[in-house]
């Protein structure tokens, strides 16, 4: 990546401000912005996350917002309340509060005399979704958003839950943030009340995913924040980012579906990344784009942004299956408009371990499937982060505890874009069941890469409000929605889908092992198949501002492992994220960060799962240390979920806080 230091304009950098909200607390904020704006004021880009702006993503932030303000523009990121250096306590996701907080801090920066009036909002994941929540409010001062691995539907398409089935990066993302929660502020920042708002928080913040599992259908509380419930409140225009390795692609396809608005949508073959450090490569010059959205919007200048296509999107080559990849081979496509007038569909029966062609003559066939537990072991993350080896591995291997229907060999190739969809005539033995469903592209030598997934949890096969259990052994006909993608299936290479009815870690499986009866000939798989046309289309090189120095004092370590004992009949995920010591230099603060999850099951018993996570994090800065140490562990019978957790804060060597939780959740058609 290139690294820009020189700009049009000479930036002026505010470490902290505070912004006043309406109740007296006070959000911390870092700016960057252009030398000279209080005489010539500029239009605000404004990013609002929990992730601490001080000592968690401050080199990231570093490379961005520096950038943007060395083109005109001043930058804002927010704490939200409860976080990093903001006073107040944070209790969950995108509660009103925090969207309420983000409209104060949209009219404060209209007063500031460095800001002519036009804000623009820009994030990531949470800084993704909440830019979504707040420009369905129409706050006037908001004009454009850029929204990047986000989701429009909260319930359907987030960490939480997937298709009804509670996904186990449920567990992994609120131990993440009972983590963050648990942080102080830094004394350089608030003074001698640090401490007053660290206890506040500890005190305060609780056990989100006490909350999470007891909402375990679309209720109120995931309809809350979710702007799928009234597209026509975003009115402003939306750029909409994610990569087919991230979890919420399928977000950018309803985005651009539903809003009126402007709009245009990019994917990339990044995890959960900004695009100008995107991995899987290629990155590019994300920031460059986003200066032509802004240019646009803001200040009015014509870029010819919007005479782009409205989707763009990189067309993924057939790879050898890998749990990380540097570079996804391939190239950039567009579509005039989504949905596309140049996406068909091609579909394909199922016939017995086949798939043929949708009008051939097949015999109904009843085939029985009951997965083992070790049916997913190697699916890797819900949403790749690409910082541990977390991308699907070979298939082979998952296959084998799955029914398998595969094609012949190609005689051309085949382009697929856009959401996999089966449709699938089946029963349960039980009234709870789910059943996972990948697409694959096996290779000449049968390797076989998985493509995409989808999950349903049976029960939710009517509505997630309201779900039903299963009459056993009675019929039924779902559809089942794959994560969209756009892949080539190269000539002599076959397509497979692999059906099963576990797929643990990665989603909970039911409280009984259950036999599925797929029924061949009316089941069918259908694909969005795309004819392929000659287009050019180049972003530029990755570039961004330089950003200060961290030291590394010990390294840290990433991995995944699967262990088999044998002599147990135990099978465990082990998930290594240490990112070791480090000193950020320009502030003079050691930061020690460790995660550790372990995700097993004995035998063949469905009520043996488990997760458990471990958080430890310290500072360190002359005399001043603290180091907090965050457990979770959630397990289950048939009919209730028991979540255990454990919260340790020290002073030097000294603990001066704890607390621990034991409770019971009821399962409810999980």
């Amino acid at each position: 990546m290139m690294v820009a230091e020189h700009f049009a304009n000479k930036i002026r950098h505010i470490e902290h401000c505070w912004i006043p909200m309406t109740d007296g607390i006070r959000l911390s904020a870092r700016i960057w912005m252009p030398k000279g704006a209080e005489s010539q004021p500029v239009p605000a880009i404004f990013e609002y996350i929990p992730y601490r702006k001080r000592d968690g993503v401050r080199l990231r932030d570093e490379t961005m917002h520096p950038y943007f303000a060395g083109h005109g523009y001043a930058c804002i990121r927010v704490d939200i309340r409860g976080s990093g250096d903001s006073e107040g306590v944070l209790t969950d996701e995108y509660l009103q509060q925090e969207l309420d907080d983000g409209v104060t801090v949209i009219e404060w920066l209209e007063k500031q005399p460095w800001c002519d009036g036009s804000i623009g909002m820009y994030g990531i994941s949470w800084g993704g979704f909440n830019g979504l929540q707040i420009a369905a409010m129409q706050p006037p001062q908001l004009k454009a958003i850029i929204s990047v691995c986000s989701t429009d539907d909260r319930y359907a398409d987030d960490v939480h839950y997937m298709g009804g089935c509670l996904l186990g990066d449920n567990l992994s993302w609120a131990s993440t943030m009972f983590a963050y929660n648990s942080l102080p502020p830094d004394p350089q920042i608030v003074g001698d009340k640090w401490r007053d708002m660290w206890f506040e928080r500890l005190k305060g913040s609780g056990l989100w995913l006490d909350t999470w599992l007891n909402h375990q259908h679309r209720d109120e509380y995931w309809q809350h924040g979710s702007i799928c419930e009234d597209f026509s409140k975003v009115q402003i225009p939306v750029m909409a980012v994610s990569g087919w390795a991230d979890g919420y692609s399928n977000a950018v396809f309803r985005l651009l579906t539903n809003l009126t608005g402007p709009r245009q949508g990019l994917i990339g073959p990044w995890s959960h990344k900004y695009p100008h450090i995107g991995v899987p490569g290629p990155a590019i010059g994300f920031l460059q784009e986003c200066l032509r959205w802004w240019d646009k919007w803001l200040k009015g200048i014509e870029t010819g942004i919007m005479d782009e296509p409205m989707l763009r999107a990189w067309m993924l080559d057939s790879m050898p299956p890998s749990t990380f990849y540097h570079q996804r081979y391939g190239h950039w496509v567009s579509e005039p408009s989504w949905p596309s007038p140049n996406i068909g569909t091609i579909a394909f029966k199922l016939d017995k371990y086949r798939l043929v062609d949708e009008f051939a003559e097949v015999d109904e066939e009843e085939l029985c499937l009951q997965s083992p537990l070790s049916n997913g072991l190697f699916a890797g993350k819900w949403c790749s982060y690409s910082t541990t080896p977390d991308l699907p591995h070979d298939q082979r291997e998952e296959e084998g505890g799955a029914l398998v229907f595969t094609s012949e060999p190609l005689g051309t190739a085949l382009e697929i874009m856009g959401a996999v969809v089966i449709e699938l005539e089946l029963s349960a033995s039980q009234p709870v069941a789910m059943v996972a469903v990948r697409l694959s592209d096996v290779h000449p030598d049968n390797k076989s890469s998985r493509v995409t997934y989808g999950l349903l949890n049976l029960t939710h096969r009517d509505s997630h409000a309201k779900p039903t259990p299963l009459q056993p052994d009675k019929r039924y006909r779902v559809k089942v929605q794959l994560n969209g993608v756009a892949q080539i299936f190269p000539k002599g290479h076959r397509i497979c889908i692999a059906i099963s009815s576990s797929y643990f870690p990665l989603a909970w499986p039911p409280g009984e092992s259950t036999q599925l009866k797929i029924y061949t000939g009316c089941s069918r798989l259908i694909l969005p198949s795309r004819t392929p046309r000659k287009e050019t289309i180049a972003f530029p090189e990755p570039e961004a501002s330089p950003c200060g120095v961290k030291q590394q004092l010990h390294e840290g370590h990433h991995n995944w492992r699967v262990i088999r004992e044998l002599d147990k009949d135990l099978a465990t995920l082990e998930v290594i994220n240490d990112s070791g010591t480090y000193r950020l230099e320009d502030i003079d603060l050691i930061v020690k960060r460790k995660t550790k999850e372990w995700y097993s099951y004995q035998s063949d018993d469905f009520q043996s799962v488990k997760g458990k996570t471990l958080w430890r994090w310290g500072f360190r800065r002359g005399d001043w240390a603290v180091e907090t140490i965050t457990r979770t562990y959630l397990h289950c019978d048939k009919l209730y979920f028991y979540l255990d957790a454990e919260l340790d804060a020290y002073e030097g060597d000294k603990r001066v806080y704890s607390h621990n939780w034991n409770l019971r959740i009821k399962r409810n058609l999980v």
